[in-house]
């Protein structure tokens, strides 16, 4: 496990790593998860070994460090994420990102370029305040110490035992605030954002979740739409072939 600062007072964003070839490949995980818990069997597969590979939990999840005067938007995420990369000599990365961790990644790669040389987002979130049926806008739509303090328990029963085994390990107020930042969005909106990345970008949507809003104007914009047979909301579980193949880029 490595870590970096990514705040004044030292708080620690850590990761775990495989080496290999570079380009490296980071991922990023989504809202009250851990990146190699949803991404460490892909990046095992044989189309996938061989390449530097980095595992990030974002600030407040996972072995990260929770600090609470942290402000835990978007924008925090994604600088945090940046000194992580900074710290491991990493440049031009693949970031494979998924929901939250999509929408941190297309943060990071306007903010910091020069990190970042293609996208594989999976079901990331690309407008601000998303439908009530979110997971972000329920737990948002509760005041940040109501849910620290009533609601967080209800929330570990509502999501079921598989997101429940990482959502735990999350801090409850890091949880709420990560919410509230991804519910607001990015400034411009991260599908904006998305639309005028110059690298390679690859957007894959679970079958199961329907047709992904506004994707005749990304595809205009040249990022590639996948719809993943089979697949809903967690597509490295849901279809770990077709998962594989699209970060391979052999899809």
């Amino acid at each position: 496990m490595q870590q970096a600062a990514f705040d004044s007072r030292g708080s620690r964003i850590r990761w775990t790593e495989v080496p290999g070839a570079e380009p490296a490949r980071v991922y990023l995980h989504g809202l009250g998860s851990m990146s190699a818990v949803y991404h460490a069997h892909i990046a095992a597969r044989p189309e996938l070994v061989g390449r530097r590979s980095l595992f990030v939990d974002l600030p407040g999840h996972g072995t990260s460090d929770r600090p609470r005067d942290f402000g835990y938007t978007l924008e925090d995420h994604a600088d945090a994420v940046a000194a992580a990369l900074d710290a491991a000599g990493v440049t031009g990365a693949e970031l494979i990102a998924h929901s939250m961790g999509g929408a941190v990644a297309v943060v990071l790669a306007h903010r910091r370029p020069g990190l970042v040389s293609r996208l594989v987002l999976t079901e990331a979130n690309l407008d601000a305040f998303p439908p009530s049926a979110a997971a972000s806008s329920g737990i948002a739509a509760y005041g940040e110490d109501e849910f620290v303090e009533k609601e967080h328990a209800r929330v570990l029963e509502a999501v079921g035992p598989l997101w429940a085994a990482t959502m735990r390990l999350a801090d409850p107020r890091a949880l709420h605030r990560s919410a509230v930042g991804l519910r607001r969005g990015s400034d411009p909106v991260m599908r904006t954002l998305l639309e005028g990345l110059p690298v390679d970008r690859v957007f894959l949507q679970g079958e199961h979740s329907g047709e992904l809003t506004g994707r005749e104007r990304l595809e205009a914009a040249g990022v590639r739409v996948v719809t993943v047979p089979g697949a809903g909301h967690n597509v490295m579980f849901d279809n770990p072939d077709a998962f594989a193949a699209a970060v391979a880029g052999t899809d």
